[in-house]
């Protein structure tokens, strides 16, 4: 089996449930705590073994590509400064991993981000994920779903259980029976109909089998091209795909404000310089 060394990582989308703050700043550029969203998720990647990240993006996505680019003055100017932690820090993040920026084909679906970078993932499996959604673990979840397919050999698409009154917000997973793979993908089944808890949380390991899936898959709801649907097919026709549970962590989307805060507040109670202060302030002013 060939090793993985490259993701695919969707950053196109508009942001609009953040207007305005995303008027002029990617979503992916906002912050958790400190560090931009698509920070953690490249972070993440890295640390699971991946080489090459593929950025998939658009015309106003500039600020994004800029931040993993080396700031020359920015830093001169710590340099200058004596803040020399601070400068290696700055200096880590353009050597992370190669990226590469690939401009998102003008449909719509997170199907499209894929058939945009296929060329560069000709005939490898890759990982792909979205670049507003992360995952908190002990062991990067990429790792996690990288040991699966070195033991399988299959595609691998990530999960995580939700409560099963909330089950009718998502896409569950059906399992075949007595196994990890996936036999079918139920949108927003009603919760006495779901056939588990489990979600689709769009992280996958996927190869040129998908790709060519895709390539035959019609448009779907609202006239997108979803990645789902391809998989689906592809396990219709005879393919196998495992699927993988966090473990030890939890699956984290900042897609709208509200998941958005509640992301920042988690990641800032593991810091250790500010939670206790922060968690003085929420019981002063909130737990009365």
């Amino acid at each position: 089996m060939k090793k993985i060394k490259k993701a695919i990582v969707a950053v196109a989308g508009s942001g609009t449930r953040f207007l305005p703050a995303t008027k002029s700043m990617p979503k992916e550029m906002l912050p958790i705590v400190d560090k931009p969203i698509i920070q953690y998720v490249v972070e993440e990647l890295v640390e699971g073994g991946i080489e090459d990240i593929i950025l998939v993006t658009r015309w106003d996505k500039k600020p994004l590509e800029d931040h993993f680019d080396h700031n020359w003055a920015l830093v001169n100017d710590l340099d200058n400064s004596g803040k020399t932690e601070l400068r290696e820090e700055m200096q880590k993040i353009s050597r992370m991993a190669n990226f590469i920026y690939v401009r998102q084909l003008p449909e719509y679906g997170n199907g499209v981000p894929v058939l945009s970078a296929a060329s560069i993932v000709k005939d490898e499996p890759f990982v792909f994920c979205n670049g507003d959604d992360v995952v908190r673990s002990e062991v990067p979840f990429t790792k996690q779903m990288i040991d699966v397919y070195n033991e399988t050999g299959n595609m691998v698409m990530g999960t995580q259980e939700v409560p099963k009154e909330e089950t009718y917000k998502y896409g569950i997973l059906k399992l075949k029976e007595g196994t990890s793979e996936l036999e079918s993908i139920i949108e927003k089944p009603k919760v006495e109909e779901a056939p588990s808890q489990m979600v689709n949380i769009g992280r996958f390991i996927l190869n040129q089998d998908v790709v060519n899936a895709l390539k035959r898959t019609s448009l779907g709801k609202g006239n997108e091209l979803w990645l789902v649907d391809a998989v689906t097919k592809y396990v219709d026709e005879g393919g196998t795909v495992n699927v993988k549970q966090i473990e030890n962590g939890e699956w984290l989307t900042t897609g709208d404000p509200l998941n958005f805060l509640i992301a920042n507040l988690k990641f800032a109670m593991d810091r250790e310089d500010i939670s206790d202060e922060l968690k003085d302030f929420i019981n002063k002013n909130y737990c009365k």
